[in-house]
């Protein structure tokens, strides 16, 4: 971990106790209650009271977690709500039960974007996460509360509060999926994860004020504004907030911190492959991808507030299963720039400084790329020459949509990536390939945000992570793990948290 300033992760501003050994999360894995009869707590907040349920974990040095399951951070977004920013949720009498995931919101993983850019986890273990998106509502902004029980002696007042913000594509995902529940009790921090609107629901915009788009985002900034009224009842400190997040949920996190909206609501940020300067981070055409998804359900008139009136009237199944396909490297449903929530190009943002207020860690893994040099891999696991050569004049192409200059280019790209020393041998050609696209959609965003936020002098770490898989069949099943720890060889047998679950499994950390 590389500090781009003298300050300690640790905290150089008077707010002890953060130190705490984090990134252990456990994916698609729920810890049910054990044992006969079940303890369920209960907590006020400032719409009601929760009840929650008290899950042992399954291991000797962990213990026990309230966990408050799909709890209310916003009010319904259906109807005349649809495609308008969020609002608070309404209060409610008596005991709210908290035992049970709310649904996800409305999405299609078979064809939503193309597979490339999905996470890798993601598409490996599809039959997996079918079963966390089934029961699906637009009624679906609700966070998840995994909070530990047990005190740590180190540090005995309010605890520190990590939000995670789910990845995918924009177009699917939930919190659902990831478990807070290890990462709660051994670091004694309060974990939670969220819902928030995604695809055409959680981002179509029209570029006016028809429909701004940034849904989602606003739902991430709601449920941030519920958590800093709310997390005091649940013992957590409202000044100690840290949001995270990797892939698309880790460029959501790096526009939360260059949004108004958002100021005040969280402290620090942890920014894991990716980053607002991403090619895929924002979405520079948003009445293109409007207009075709508003073509095919019958919808495109002139008039962009009769468009969006008709769109409120259609369900909402039937406008996620279009198949609008965006161009490669981006999306056609995500933030937009919209002179509000996003004001301005991320770039300028960054470079005036307007994410200051913020302590951040950004981090990439080793060969993040992989994605995208699959499909050209040979039965010997390298790359030919033409594919090489296709590969970058693909890359260029789809990429800079200037005509001039683009031979150039691709001749620059194509000598820098070539191994000169080894330049006929196909597995090098992959290795070199695989690095092209690490370098361009990963580490060179990533090491400009980390390069412009310690211009000013604010705390700023970085990190890169390298693991090599030992078995050879690795390079067609590896993941990018959840929280940046590695790229691992098999996704069942390295669900982060398991190294204190089974002595069977292994995980890697990256201590804080």
């Amino acid at each position: 971990m590389l500090p781009f300033s003298r300050s300690n992760w640790l905290g150089s501003r008077g707010r002890p106790g953060f130190g705490v050994s984090l990134w252990v999360l456990s994916f698609c894995w729920c810890f049910p209650a054990v044992g006969g009869q079940n303890y369920h707590p209960t907590v006020n907040t400032q719409y009601g009271k929760l009840r929650g349920v008290r899950v042992p974990l399954p291991s000797e040095i962990l213990g026990p977690v309230d966990q408050y399951l799909g709890v209310p951070y916003a009010a319904s977004p259906v109807g005349e709500k649809r495609f308008m920013p969020p609002e608070p949720p309404s209060s409610w009498s008596g005991i709210k039960n908290a035992t049970h995931f709310a649904p996800v919101c409305p999405q299609n993983i078979h064809n939503a974007v193309p597979e490339i850019m999905m996470p890798i986890w993601f598409t490996f273990n599809l039959d997996i996460v079918t079963t966390y998106i089934q029961d699906q509502h637009e009624d679906c902004l609700y966070l998840n509360i995994y909070v530990p029980t047990e005190d740590d002696i180190r540090d005995t007042g309010a605890k520190p509060v990590m939000v995670y913000i789910h990845g995918g594509s924009y177009m699917e995902g939930t919190g659902n999926m990831i478990d807070g529940s290890v990462l709660a009790s051994y670091g004694n921090v309060i974990v939670i994860t969220l819902n928030y609107r995604v695809g055409v629901l959680g981002f179509l915009s029209t570029g006016d004020q028809a429909a701004k788009g940034n849904y989602g985002l606003l739902d991430q900034i709601q449920a941030l504004r519920w958590i800093s009224e709310n997390i005091g009842f649940f013992g957590g400190d409202s000044n100690r907030i840290t949001v995270f997040g990797s892939g698309i949920g880790a460029s959501c996190v790096s526009l939360l911190t260059l949004s108004h909206h958002s100021e005040g609501l969280f402290h620090r940020a942890i920014i894991q492959s990716g980053s607002a300067l991403s090619s895929w981070a924002v979405n520079y055409q948003p009445v293109k991808y409007t207009r075709l998804l508003a073509e095919k359900v019958g919808c495109n008139v002139l008039d962009t507030l009769d468009m969006v009136d008709c769109l409120r009237k259609k369900s909402s199944r039937e406008l996620v299963e279009q198949d609008i396909q965006p161009a490669r490297y981006h999306v056609a449903f995500g933030p937009v720039i919209d002179g509000d929530v996003i004001p301005d190009d991320p770039e300028i943002l960054m470079e005036q400084g307007e994410f200051l207020n913020y302590d951040i860690m950004l981090g990439v893994n080793q060969g993040e790329g992989l994605r995208f040099v699959e499909n050209v891999v040979d039965s010997e696991d390298g790359v030919s020459g033409n594919d090489f050569d296709f590969s970058v004049s693909d890359f260029v192409d789809s990429l800079y949509g200037y005509p001039e200059g683009k031979d150039t280019l691709r001749e620059t790209i194509k000598f820098m990536y070539t191994d000169w020393a080894d330049r006929d041998n196909p597995e090098t050609r992959r290795k070199t390939l695989v690095a092209l696209f690490t370098d361009h959609q990963w580490v060179e965003p990533s090491v400009v945000t980390a390069d412009l936020h310690a211009r000013y002098g604010s705390p700023t770490y970085f990190y890169a992570f390298y693991h090599h898989c030992q078995k050879r069949h690795c390079l067609s099943v590896s993941v990018s793990v959840l929280i940046g720890a590695s790229i691992i060889c098999n996704p069942l047998s390295f669900w982060i948290g398991f190294k204190f679950l089974s002595r069977h499994t292994r995980v890697s950390f990256i201590h804080g």
